[in-house]
């Protein structure tokens, strides 16, 4: 039997859970699903009573899922570790990862962040601590609201690796009737789509805090796909990345969606409150807010113009008055519309 290790049972990692293993039935395949929480309460729930109500509400869970809070229990065995922490935790806990590892084990990053410090990528920052090549390394990426894909509504999704064969792997696990997986190679690409764009995202979510029109949101989501664009680029990603689901496709679900944390996060700083307030007042963490200096920071490495992403930060640190944000978002030279 296939075991398969889901760190982090939060409303993403939960559900990711629930894609592989109604993708199993499907497949009449049924392999052993192991989610680890922090919680005791949590993890006793989910093994129990087959939910996760904290995140998921009244979804049902398959009862091939287990959860613990034992992470080294979670991930001996597995062939597959699904990484779905927050980005500034994942280090901390790769420690015990490494000690507990199939030697072949492929690792499936979720999370969408950069290392605060490092300015690494979370695949990079896998690859670092664990010693694993990038055949071993995919990411899964797109439009990902939780909460819609629990309810099975039909989402499609990008799953990236340097081997094809890993990425088709990965792909044929999560296939399910619901979530239709798309593969891909540009792992850098990918990556830096669905970091930015949680920090774009509070940017929207500010523009709804100051009861700015669709045409500022509009104009603020096409220049954000710009600035990913020139920062991915420089970095090594591909530009036919950013018109697909994981570049365009992720933006305007986070952007749009009352479900997404960033906007929610951004919408409470465009009210008014700090960031330390907005952060009491959300369940769980809006990446873009822990992301958002590492990007500027990597950014700025690279010479690359990203006056939407610098604006945010600025008002995340106290540096910048939120109602004078507006003026600045779209504070660039005159230019051509491409660069």
């Amino acid at each position: 039997m296939t075991k398969i290790a889901v760190l982090g049972a939060g409303s993403w990692g939960t559900t990711f859970a629930k894609v592989m293993a109604d993708a199993a039935v499907l497949g009449g395949d049924l392999p052993s699903i192991m989610l680890w929480a922090r919680r005791e309460e949590v993890a006793a729930e989910i093994t129990d009573s087959h939910s996760n109500a904290t995140y998921l509400g009244e979804t049902r869970l398959p009862e091939m899922i287990t959860a613990t809070t034992d992470l080294a229990e979670a991930v001996h065995g597995a062939e597959i570790v699904v990484l779905a922490v927050p980005a500034q935790s994942l280090r901390s806990h790769l420690q015990i990862i490494r000690e507990n590892l199939e030697s072949s084990a492929v690792l499936v990053s979720l999370i969408k962040g950069l290392e605060r410090g490092t300015d690494l990528r979370m695949s990079e920052v896998i690859a670092a601590e664990l010693g694993v090549g990038p055949d071993r390394i995919a990411v899964v990426s797109g439009p990902n609201l939780a909460m819609e894909i629990a309810r099975e509504e039909p989402t499609a999704s990008v799953v990236a690796c340097a081997s094809e064969q890993t990425a088709e792997r990965v792909a044929a696990l999560c296939k399910n009737q619901y979530f239709r997986p798309y593969t891909n190679t540009d792992v850098t690409g990918v990556e830096i789509a669905g970091i930015v764009k949680n920090v774009i995202a509070l940017a929207v979510g500010i523009c709804d805090g100051q009861k700015l029109g669709d045409n500022s949101k509009a104009s603020v989501i096409t220049r954000g796909l710009a600035e990913t664009t020139r920062l991915a680029t420089v970095l090594g990603g591909r530009l036919e990345t950013f018109s697909g689901l994981a570049g365009l496709g992720d933006l305007v679900a986070t952007c749009a969606s009352p479900l997404s944390r960033n906007r929610s996060a951004g919408r409470l700083l465009g009210e008014g409150l700090t960031a330390e307030q907005a952060t009491a007042q959300l369940s769980q963490t809006a990446e873009g807010m822990k992301s958002g200096s590492a990007v500027v920071e990597l950014a700025r490495q690279h010479e690359i113009e990203m006056p939407i992403c610098e604006a945010v930060v600025a008002v995340l640190d106290g540096k910048l008055p939120v109602d004078r944000l507006a003026s600045l978002l779209l504070a660039r030279d005159l230019k051509a519309e491409g660069r």
